[in-house]
C-alpha cells in the first residue's frame, strides 16, 4: 500500500490549503453527493447552523469558502453539517502516568485519508491530523489541550455537525478538559462517536456523543468503537472493539507500563491493524504530549516528530521501505 504523509504549516488560511482542497475535492464531492444532493442541507441552513454554533470560526470559513471557489456546494461541504455517514475503527487512550499525553491508532480507508499533519494558528496555535480539509481527526493546541475521535459504534444518524469540525473548534476555542466538554454537551453531531480528551492539568474524560441522546461523559482513559454496551454486533465483531478495549483498559491499569511501552503495543495487533483491504487499516499512531507541545507520528520503522517551537515541513510515505523525507516547498 502506497500512503503519503505531509507535515505543513500554514498560519492562516492560505495558498497551502488551496493545495490540498483542490487535490481533494473531487474525492469529496463525490462522497458528499453519493446519497444524492436531495439528501444534503442548503447553503442557507448550513450556514445559520455553522455561525449558531461555532461563531468564532465563521471568519476562517468565509475565507475558506472563497479560497475554495466560492461555490454552493463547497460552501455545504465546508459547514460539515449533516455530512453523508462515515464510520473510523480506532483506539485511544488518554495517558496519566508519566506526563500527560494522547495515544491514538487511527484505522480508516487510505483512499479517503488526506495524511496530513498541519500547524496552523487562527484562533490560537493548533497541530493536527486534518479531515474534510480543515477539521481534524485528533490534535492538540497551545494552551494544552488534546483531543481525538473515533467511531462510537451505532446506526443512528440525525441532525448536526460532522466530528472533525468539531474537534477542530474544541481545539480553536478550549483551553482544557472542562471548556471542552461545555462544548461537546452544546454542540449537535450528526452520528455516534466518542471523543478522549486529555489537558495539561492531566485532567481527562472520554465523551459518548450521539444525535439522539445527550452527551455522556464518563471517567474512562480509554476509548474504542462502542460506547456503554454493544449496539451492533456485526461491527463490533469485526473491529474487535471489545477485545481492544479490554486489553487498553489492562494496561493502562498496569503498574509495570510506561509511555514508551504504551506505545509498543500501539504498534503491535490487536491494536495495530492490518485490515485494509476492509478499509480498517492502521493509516497511522500517534502521541500527543501536551505539556512539551510535542506531536510524534509512528508507522513501523518511521517516526515523525513535530512540536510548536519547530515545526519542519516534511513529507514521508511510510509504508515504502526506508522512505526518506523531503521538504514541501513553501
Amino acid at each position: 500500500m502506497y500512503l503519503s504523509f505531509n507535515c505543513v504549516h500554514e498560519e492562516k488560511p492560505g495558498e497551502k490549503w488551496k493545495t490540498l482542497f483542490d487535490h481533494t475535492w473531487p474525492h469529496y464531492k463525490h462522497w458528499f453527493l453519493s446519497e444524492g444532493p436531495a439528501l444534503r442541507k442548503g447553503y442557507l441552513t448550513s450556514y445559520s447552523e455553522f455561525k449558531h454554533y461555532m461563531p468564532e470560526l465563521v471568519p476562517q470559513f468565509e475565507e475558506l469558502q472563497k479560497l475554495s471557489g466560492g461555490g454552493d456546494l463547497e460552501a455545504r461541504f465546508l459547514s460539515m453539517y449533516c455530512p453523508p455517514a462515515y464510520m473510523t475503527g480506532c483506539s485511544q487512550v488518554t495517558w496519566t502516568l508519566d506526563s500527560p499525553s494522547l495515544i491514538r491508532n487511527y484505522d480508516y480507508s487510505s483512499k479517503m485519508f488526506e495524511g496530513t499533519l498541519w500547524y496552523s494558528n487562527w484562533l490560537q496555535p493548533v497541530i493536527g491530523v486534518s479531515d474534510c480539509t480543515w477539521g481534524l481527526l485528533d490534535g492538540m493546541n497551545a494552551s494544552g489541550l488534546a483531543a481525538s475521535l473515533t467511531f462510537g459504534g451505532r446506526k443512528i444518524t440525525g441532525e448536526g455537525f460532522g466530528i472533525p469540525i468539531i474537534i477542530r473548534y474544541i481545539l480553536e476555542t478550549a483551553k482544557n478538559v472542562k471548556e471542552a466538554i461545555k462544548i461537546l454537551h452544546r454542540i449537535p453531531v450528526h452520528m455516534a462517536y466518542n471523543v478522549s480528551l486529555i489537558d495539561a492539568q492531566k485532567e481527562y474524560a472520554t465523551v459518548y456523543l450521539s444525535p439522539d441522546r445527550a452527551a455522556i461523559v464518563v471517567d474512562s482513559k480509554v476509548a474504542t468503537n462502542h460506547q456503554k454496551e454493544i449496539e451492533w454486533s456485526d461491527y463490533a465483531f469485526l473491529t474487535g472493539t471489545i477485545e481492544r478495549k479490554r486489553l487498553l483498559e489492562e494496561l493502562v491499569n498496569s503498574s509495570h507500563e510506561t509511555e514508551g511501552s504504551m506505545l509498543a503495543h500501539f504498534l503491535s495487533p490487536p491494536l495495530y491493524n492490518t485490515n485494509f483491504e476492509k478499509s480498517f487499516g492502521t493509516l497511522y499512531t500517534v502521541i500527543y504530549r501536551v505539556t512539551k507541545g510535542e506531536a510524534q507520528v509512528y508507522w513501523p520503522g518511521v517516526t515523525v516528530k513535530q512540536d510548536f517551537s519547530h515545526f519542519k515541513e516534511e513529507r514521508v510515505n511510510p509504508f515504502l521501505s526506508g522512505s526518506p523525507s523531503a521538504s514541501i516547498a513553501s
